[in-house]
């Protein structure tokens, strides 16, 4: 057998006639015979690398990003993006700096893990030139280090951070990053603390049924030194400055630095991710969080009931975190921001989800969990705004978060295509369990929590509508899931009637899962939020009121849950006939239908739904035991009442008028 490379023949030499030579392994050796001199073996389809060692190979494979927009600054743009550089180093020194100590520490960008990043970059010199000690304070061994800033990073190098340095990180097949947020797998409402000083004294709704808990600012700064002493004691941390809201009017500039990169994945997913253009021009932001929740409180101060702790400060436009790694309390730690900053601009705060039809068409959808809201605000013939938080402005509706925050306990391809499919790189898994060869998730597993969660940026999902604005919207959907079976499919609402049933924020699940255990347990949540609300339900009540009439929304309270009789002898009203009712809400052809008034409630019902059979709107026409009927909607109208109690003591206004339109607006017996 013969062969050629560049000129050259070789051939093997046979052994059968005992002449040939052997190689030491006993094979038959291979002679090359030159056809011309000097001819060289070798592959020359592709140009050999220009680098000369393995390091200079690897520095190729990398390049640095560029500024993309033209450099501003009288002495040229090499100086322009060098004070840039120092300006944006100062202001991460400055959200740092300890409250017992003249500056914050000396901030140097770059992972220290990576060779020559210790070394701090020409620019970051600047911290010096304002840092002069006095006798009065010591110097700790932190101030003769630099911290590393691991800012606005890419998923992909959120990706390598997590895996390289965090217990518990891994990509699932799907390609998302799947991590652990410790000890606790949910929010800790208990634990959430308020600054109640001057301003807030009087601004902030305080007292019974109030989720605010209030701390004094000597207390919160204690913790805000102890969670930067932290987070400055460690070689490295994520800073995220990012946005929220949508609306370019009303944008609000939050500053995130945490010790975790799936911390910082996760709100670069959950916030407004700025543009390189965005990023140049940030400058100082408007809210800072502080993520030291590796890092417990000391229960030995005051206020304190555990060791965990998340504080506010609205004065001081501070969150600090502390004995807890659950990513949902940024999340929501923010909204509870916007349900205060938002109001005192005369926009309402909302926890909502929010679609547009094709035409422009917007509708709101409220509900509490198990009500269908994620299902019934997720439709493939509109576009979603959002799935969680909005505002209302003047401007119309805007997304206050730049993603999605998604239970997905059971979730699957069938049930939920949209969730599922987003579900990709850069998204982030919390909590879920994954087969160690293959990687895939199982979403029934409840072993680490039955909360397991994906956070996934919005346009992830096909029919988003970037950027998240819309018109002002003409229907708001108040969802309940009535697990006593005596609200209608739907009803439509008047002004006072949707304040009513806006503040209740009720839904009624099945009390638990023990054999023989059939009673349905009412829930009600202020404004379908009350953990997050900042001012008196009837506030955001009154403004939402105000904005339906300016604009002529409509309200509807649309029942998800039983008919025919309560949980274990009625049945959950079926699916496709509450969508039915939603596209005829959509459609407008819902406001054209004739109703009838319900008792007890006062009700506005229609008589008649396309794709719905009639018999079923009226929920009497249902029951069987007619008497058992009315016995539980009176009990029902009597946990209206008695939730409502607490707010029927507050005054709207000099004249309290509104406040007893509201309470009319409710069951009557």
């Amino acid at each position: 057998m013969a062969g050629n490379c560049n000129g050259a023949e070789f051939s093997f030499v046979g052994t059968a006639n005992g002449n040939g030579v052997l190689a030491r392994n006993g094979l038959a050796k291979i002679q090359t015979h030159e056809k011309k001199p000097n001819g060289i073996c070798h592959d020359d389809t592709s140009a050999p690398v220009k680098a000369q060692t393995l390091n200079e190979l690897h520095s190729f494979q990398k390049k640095k990003s560029a500024p993309t927009t033209p450099t501003k600054g009288s002495q040229g743009a090499l100086f322009a993006e060098e004070d840039r550089s120092i300006q944006q180093l100062q202001s991460i020194s400055a959200s740092l700096a300890s409250l017992t100590r003249e500056t914050g520490p000396k901030v140097v960008k770059g992972d220290p893990a990576k060779k020559g990043a210790a070394e701090p970059p020409k620019a970051s010199h600047v911290s010096h030139h304002h840092h002069h000690i006095t006798p009065t304070l010591s110097i700790s061994d932190s101030a003769l280090k630099f911290t590393h800033i691991l800012y606005n990073l890419s998923p992909a190098e959120l990706y390598e951070q997590a895996i390289k340095y965090e217990h518990g990180s891994f990509i699932t097949s799907s390609g998302a990053l799947a991590t652990l947020s410790g000890a606790k797998t949910g929010r800790s409402p208990r634990d959430k603390r308020v600054v109640r000083d001057e301003t807030t004294e009087d601004e902030l709704w305080w007292g019974k049924g109030s989720p605010n808990i209030e701390m004094d600012e000597h207390t919160f700064l204690v913790n805000r030194e102890r969670a930067v002493d932290y987070l400055n004691s460690l070689d490295k941390v994520f800073v995220n400055d990012q946005f929220l809201n949508w609306d370019p009017e009303n944008k609000i500039k939050v500053r995130i630095v945490s010790a975790r990169a799936y911390h910082s994945l996760f709100m670069h997913n959950m916030c407004i991710r700025p543009t390189p253009e965005e990023l140049e021009d940030f400058g100082t932001p408007d809210f800072t969080i502080y993520n030291a929740g590796q890092f417990p409180c000391n229960r030995y101060t005051h206020y304190m009931t555990s060791s965990t702790s998340i504080d506010l400060n609205l004065d001081r436009r501070e969150m600090v975190i502390l004995g807890t790694q659950y990513a949902g309390e940024m999340k929501k730690g923010l909204f509870s921001v916007m349900h205060y900053l938002m109001p005192k601009r005369q926009i309402l705060s909302l926890h909502s989800g929010c679609n547009m039809g094709k035409d422009g068409d917007v509708a709101l959808f409220f509900g509490l969990s198990g009500t269908g809201k994620t299902t019934l605000s997720t439709d493939h013939n509109r576009y979603l705004i959002g799935d969680d938080e909005h505002c209302w402005s003047e401007n119309g509706v805007s997304n206050i978060e730049g993603g999605c925050y998604a239970k997905c306990i059971d979730l699957s391809g069938e049930k939920e295509p949209d969730i599922f499919n987003a579900i990709k790189f850069g998204a982030v898994l919390e909590n879920i369990v994954f087969d160690e060869h293959s990687r895939e998730v199982d979403y029934t597993d409840k072993s680490v929590t039955e909360n397991t969660r994906a956070a996934y940026p919005i346009e992830y999902i096909p029919n988003a509508k970037i950027p998240c604005v819309g018109p002002h919207p003409k229907n708001v959907i108040l969802l309940a899931c009535d697990a006593f079976g005596v609200l209608p499919p739907v009803s439509k609402l008047n002004l006072a009637q949707t304040m009513y049933h806006f503040i209740s924020g009720y839904t009624a699940l099945v009390a638990g899962t023990e054999e023989g255990i059939k009673e349905p347990q009412a829930t009600f949540s202020a404004c379908f939020g009350a953990a997050f609300i900042m001012l008196h339900p009837t506030k955001y009540a009154a403004m939402l009121a105000e904005k339906m009439q300016k604009h002529g929304a409509t309200g509807w309270l649309v029942n998800t849950g039983w008919s025919g009789g309560s949980y274990g002898s009625g049945n959950r009203i079926r699916l496709p006939y509450t969508r039915k009712i939603i596209d005829a809400i959509h459609s407008g052809g819902l406001l054209n239908a004739k109703f009838k008034k319900t008792e007890v409630f006062g009700l506005e019902i229609p008589t008649e739904v396309d794709g719905v059979p009639s018999e079923i709107l009226d929920p009497v026409n249902t029951w069987s035991d007619k008497a058992a009927y009315k016995e539980t909607l009176l009990k029902l109208g009597g946990l209206f009442r008695k939730n409502f109690d607490v707010f029927a003591n507050y005054k709207i206004g000099k004249d309290n008028k509104l406040t007893e339109e509201i309470l009319a607006a409710g069951p009557v017996f």
